[in-house]
């Protein structure tokens, strides 16, 4: 037997809410063709005998043959497979309510290197797997308990202007927002510049051309590099705004108009403020990597919206929403989620970032003033140390006992008691002053995620950051970071 014909599929790929596996390293053509199979076996269980289930890719060298193979396996199961071709992951999300589909699968490894590839998939409308559809479907996969049937795929043509001009014809502005619009060579490229400039914006494009070798950096609104990019290009053009899309394009990173990042949950924050009084009562879910401001924000209060802290991860925080009916949801990597009436629930960073020139077409003032009536905090970005996926949880899992200990004995950090626990999604300590540090496992990569935040001073932020790194130090089981305060 050839050694292409043998399945390779490394079971560490099935994660919490993503499938991610390095290719052709952790898996080959045949196992993407068994996950196919799965994924369609899946579906079925949970629909009709011959479900309708879109298909889409990003715009990887690989990305192509990888989807061909999933389709495959998808009708050997009994779909029946839409492809709608070169696609953003919330134009599939899109493209099932439009479609009326049973399922979604989407190609890509959003921000991750290349190398990387991976599905994002969905059933029930407006929803991803979580950590229970993630175990059945690795059950189904790994153990073949495949229902093979024939099935059937057919191409659709210019989807892509379909989802456009949805997004276009109900969000035009009055004002004319001077926005960077950054892609980082992704996908995004060929659709953010085009909807912004459709609803009324002057965009000024920064590697919007698709180059699946990402010459400067990944696009990755969190990555430092691609933030520096966007903030150079504000000040030099004096733009009132700038946007940095992901390689999937269901988040955005946002630079204000002095060429400063705002984290985006407080971006969310922002957001929460500016629909609060037009929807008092309703419900906002925030993940545990968000700031502490939502918890005591007088705006929110006033008109009666609660803040609810979730786990981190967009299928988490998307299911929440989507079960508590909140009106949104916002995640601190830059994924939002806006539910009836102003979305499907699903995440896309275009969607955001025209709610963020909706908050600049309502204000008669520059992105950074309307920051500044926040109160301030002082913020570490998201950073990730790596550790071994087949020991991290055991890793945080050690440390959440630790951290326990240390509160009960009344142990201080920069003279502040640890006064609160939330166990949620790995540990989030708060100290006295509600300054307050993470320590969590990665979902979709080999890695711890850290996070610290004061109110009270930048210094007291960092001897946050020193107490989480000197644990993790202690375990012995902690390498790099990939970027490090």
């Amino acid at each position: 037997m050839e050694k292409s014909e043998k399945v390779l599929i490394n079971p560490y790929g099935f994660r919490e809410y993503d499938a991610r596996w390095l290719y052709p390293k952790d898996i080959n053509l045949k196992g993407i063709e068994n996950l196919g199979v799965g994924l369609g076996t899946q579906i079925i269980s949970k629909t009709k005998k011959n479900p309708k289930v879109i298909v889409g890719h990003d715009y990887r060298s690989y990305s192509e043959e990888v989807k061909n193979s999933l389709i495959k396996g998808l009708v050997n199961s009994g779909c029946v497979v839409e492809d709608i071709g070169l696609s953003l992951s919330p134009m599939v999300y899109f493209a099932q309510f439009e479609l009326k589909a049973d399922g979604v699968a989407m190609v890509t490894a959003s921000h991750n290197e290349n190398g990387w590839t991976g599905v994002k998939m969905g059933i029930e409308k407006g929803l991803t797997h979580g950590p229970n559809e993630m175990s059945e479907l690795k059950d189904i996969v790994l153990n073949k308990k495949f229902n093979l049937k024939k099935g059937s795929v057919k191409k659709i043509d210019d989807f892509k202007n379909i989802y456009i001009q949805n997004l276009i014809n109900k969000n035009r502005i009055k004002k004319k927002i001077k926005t960077v619009v950054a892609c980082g060579n992704g996908t995004a490229g060929i659709f953010a510049p085009k909807i912004l400039r459709g609803i009324g914006c002057e965009v000024i494009e920064l590697d919007c051309n698709l180059d699946y070798t990402f010459p400067k950096y990944n696009p990755n609104p969190e990555d430092l590099k691609m933030l520096h990019a966007i903030s150079k290009s504000v000040k030099e053009n004096n733009a009132d705004i700038g946007f940095g899309f992901d390689g999937d394009g269901d988040r955005v990173g946002v630079i204000d108009n002095t060429g400063n990042e705002i984290y985006s949950d407080k971006v969310g924050l922002l957001i929460a403020r500016n629909l609060a009084p037009k929807h008092k009562g309703k419900k906002f879910i925030v993940d545990v990597k968000s700031t502490g401001l939502y918890a005591k924000d007088k705006i929110l209060l006033e008109n009666n919206c609660e803040t609810i802290y979730w786990k981190t991860g967009h299928s988490h925080i998307k299911r929440k929403v989507n079960n508590i009916k909140a009106l949104a949801g916002f995640e601190k990597s830059g994924h939002f989620f806006f539910n009836k009436p102003l979305g499907y629930g699903y995440d896309d960073g275009i969607n955001s970032a025209i709610q963020v020139c909706h908050l600049l077409d309502n204000q008669n003032k520059k992105i950074a003033e309307i920051l500044n009536e926040l109160p301030k905090t002082y913020q570490t970005p998201t950073m990730a140390p790596f550790c071994k996926d087949e020991e991290k949880y055991k890793v945080v899992e050690n440390l959440v006992e630790k951290i326990k200990k240390l509160k009960n004995e009344n142990i201080k950090i920069d003279n502040q008691k640890i006064n609160k626990i939330l166990t949620i999604n790995g540990i989030r300590f708060s100290l006295e002053d509600g300054s307050w540090g993470l320590i969590r496992a990665s979902s979709n990569k080999p890695s711890l995620v850290v996070v610290a935040e004061s109110p009270t001073s930048d210094d007291r932020k960092k001897k946050i950051f020193e107490f989480i790194d000197n644990l993790l130090k202690s375990t012995s089981k902690v390498g790099e970071y990939d970027q490090k305060i």
